[in-house]
């Protein structure tokens, strides 16, 4: 007679350790998909952006129309100081939002990924590619050129911008010419909410002492810190070298 709810209690137990299991495939194949597959999708892709726009800056120039400054996009960019622009004016060369339109080469890296316009997550840091703030300074010019890249998954190119130092070179390749950027200060964690780090003249307002006080032509690189976290941004500020 107590056989069957000792049936009962072991059918039970059974299916339990079934249905854990298999929740444990299914998030062990959403872990494969987000930290392995979006990156093998994101690097191909953008490696094929690289080779389209070497592509084109190799072919003889002509002089064109100026496109007129675009709208901000709607999406913020995670991975990247996610605050305002810091004020600064937008440049009337500015590609249209999310067009992929510069190289970005840091040797000490290994690294070479397109630089799009603006800092949406859907349609420019998810396919692997740095995103350019808009209302930050085009690349080569005075002011603060500001860009944003995933540091894991979807491609996560600026996973080891943490090891870059002083005096590393960053080029900034543009269909008008080269720009060469020199490592210059590395700010290892500050707030989301941090904007000074893209204003006009970077300058950290959570830490004062982080930054610059005077006009120039910089390079800011934001990312996520500490790995697989959104806590924090990492930020690489370099000069452009003269």
């Amino acid at each position: 007679m107590q056989r069957a709810p000792r049936t009962r209690t072991a059918h039970a137990l059974w299916l339990a350790a079934e249905l854990t299991v298999t929740l444990g495939l299914v998030v062990l194949l959403l872990v494969v998909h987000q930290l392995w597959w979006t990156n093998q999708q994101a690097r191909a892709g953008a490696r094929q952006q690289v080779r389209v726009l070497e592509a084109e800056f190799s072919q003889p120039q002509f002089p064109s129309q100026v496109p007129s400054p675009s709208p901000p996009p709607s999406g913020s960019a995670p991975g990247a100081a996610s605050a305002g622009p810091g004020g600064q004016d937008p440049s009337s060369s500015r590609p249209p939002a999310a067009s992929a339109y510069a190289v970005l080469r840091i040797p000490a890296l290994s690294l070479s990924v397109p630089v799009a316009s603006g800092v949406s997550k859907r349609s420019v840091l998810d396919k692997g590619y740095v995103g350019h703030y808009l209302r930050t300074a085009p690349p080569g010019q005075p002011g603060n050129f500001a860009l944003a890249g995933h540091r894991n998954t979807h491609g996560e190119p600026f996973r080891y911008i943490n090891r870059l130092r002083t005096g590393d070179e960053i080029r900034v390749r543009t269909k008008e010419r080269e720009y060469v950027y020199v490592v210059d200060q590395v700010l290892a964690r500050t707030s989301p909410r941090d904007t000074g780090v893209i204003a006009p003249v970077p300058r950290s307002l959570v830490h004062p002492s982080a930054g610059y006080d005077a006009p120039g032509s910089y390079l800011t690189l934001t990312t996520c810190t500490p790995e697989f976290s959104s806590a924090y941004r990492l930020v690489v500020w370099a000069k452009l070298k003269s």
